[in-house]
């Protein structure tokens, strides 16, 4: 299997002196922020990338959050060395048992394991997080890490679930799963890793058809979207996911980056988001009406 684009730039340190990214991490702007594409002098230090325009940033590393050094590669042909198995388990409140997670978990022979009670609609888990974040330090230094859960909706669903194995593939760590549809261990190139990215990538062509066709029935009839100088489709499309998640204008906005124009790479005002949101909803209810 071929590797992603951005993990062939990310083996390169990026040569421009306002961003020198080392190896392993995303390009920077000069206000700290992932960037959204990574510089030319840098993916065309990648042959097979030397005549493309540009290689945007992936949505594993957050453009637009702020910069964080992450894991550099190995070295080229180091031999894994040794074998960690890391824990998940969640409750979706308090008043939920994590026990049979922990005793599934206990008799696969993870020794540790990190655990919260939160709810799936909440977009950041810590204790997630954090798991993911030694899996690829781990990994980073040679060993081979296996990330070892009750079942795949302990982790997430839908773009959430698509965007952590994104993630895990793209640090070269495993997954295993205790039970339920999808229960065994998949290896960062098997079939669920990319099937999962599929299903993501096509539920946001999705959203992003059903909105253009919004904005195109509203245009027919003389109105445009409020916000035009920062919102596009993308936007719009990632608004609608959020507020699905129930987050709120200030949190959806802080996600959020304006791609275009004087006001790139800067997030958007909660007023310009709910407006976005709010022509958005009109329009939909126009078109239903005809």
């Amino acid at each position: 299997m071929n590797p992603d684009p951005h993990t062939l730039v990310e083996a390169h340190t990026c040569p421009m002196s306002s961003c020198a990214a080392p190896a392993g991490s995303p390009c920077r702007t000069g206000k700290g922020k992932v960037a959204v594409q990574y510089h030319t002098a840098r993916f065309r230090l990648v042959p097979q990338l030397a005549k493309t325009l540009n290689v945007p940033t992936p949505p594993v590393r957050k453009p637009g959050a702020v910069w964080v050094e992450l894991p550099r590669p190995r070295a080229a042909g180091a031999e894994v060395t040794g074998h960690v198995r890391l824990g998940y388990a969640r409750a979706s409140t308090a008043r939920q048992s994590l026990d049979a997670q922990l005793d599934s978990l206990a008799e696969a022979g993870v020794t540790r394991v990190f655990s919260e009670k939160i709810s799936t609609r909440v977009t950041k888990r810590p204790e997630l997080d954090r798991a993911v974040t030694l899996a690829r330090e781990l990994r980073a230094s040679g060993v081979a890490v296996t990330l070892v859960v009750h079942e795949h909706k302990r982790l997430g669903r839908g773009i959430d679930l698509a965007t952590l194995a994104e993630d895990l593939k793209a640090s070269e760590v495993g997954l295993e799963l205790l039970t339920g549809e999808l229960q065994g261990q998949h290896d960062p190139s098997g079939v669920v890793f990319t099937v999962l990215a599929a299903l993501s990538g096509m539920e946001r062509e999705y959203i992003r058809d059903r909105t253009l066709e919004g904005h195109e029935s509203a245009r027919k009839r003389g109105k445009t979207i409020g916000g035009a100088t920062v919102a596009d489709p993308d936007m719009l499309t990632m608004a609608l996911h959020y507020r699905d998640q129930g987050l709120s204008l200030r949190d959806m906005a802080a996600k959020l980056v304006i791609t275009t124009g004087k006001k790139k790479g800067q997030h958007p005002s909660p007023a310009t988001v709910m407006r976005m949101l709010r022509d958005h909803d009109e329009q939909a209810a126009t078109a239903a009406s005809t």
